[in-house]
């Protein structure tokens, strides 16, 4: 399952990223592939309940990588994450396959709420560099999240959200 999802990422990292030329400099050059990969061994040590150590790999993966992500965060395979330092994902959070996160972005909280505090994102979404999606909303599947954007409610599906606070500026279909 590991080496599955490890796979589908280095192929989304060859489909996003214009300037990589092979598979291997992906896996051994790209922050973002390092990140997943020890992302979700953290995500196995979690849910097998050795919480500690799942913490010291997500620790040591923040620090080599420069992206923080909690290990309990369900990311499926095949995202990407591009330039990602910076970018913070937090515990209740889910991203999609085939979604884009650029530098400095932040899916997390806005409190101390209990229950689920962090965004959901769907399949096929793009989280522009330095976006901030705060608290439990939803960006729908090929949604696009500007740069520099803060979102506060949810982005329905095939929509573009930009700006401080972000407004919907364009909703296509299929």
């Amino acid at each position: 399952m590991l080496f599955r999802d490890l796979r589908k990422d280095i192929s989304a990292a060859m489909e996003n990223d214009p300037a990589a030329r092979n598979k291997l400099e992906i896996l051994f050059t790209y922050s973002g592939i390092s990140a997943l990969s020890r992302h979700r061994l953290a995500h196995f040590l979690y849910r097998h309940k050795l919480k500690f150590l799942a913490a010291l790999v997500a620790k040591r993966a923040k620090f080599k990588t420069g992206i923080e992500i909690h290990p309990a965060a369900e990311i499926s395979a095949g995202v990407f994450i591009d330039h990602g330092t910076g970018v913070v994902i937090g515990e209740t959070a889910s991203v999609g396959e085939g979604t884009v996160i650029y530098q400095g972005a932040t899916l997390g909280g806005t409190g101390k709420e209990k229950g689920k505090r962090h965004p959901t994102v769907g399949k096929y979404c793009v989280i522009s560099a330095g976006a901030k999606v705060l608290g439990n909303i939803t960006i729908g599947d090929y949604a696009k999240v500007g740069a520099g954007a803060v979102v506060l409610c949810d982005v329905p599906p095939y929509a573009t959200a930009v700006g401080v606070p972000a407004r919907i500026i364009l909703k296509q279909t299929d």
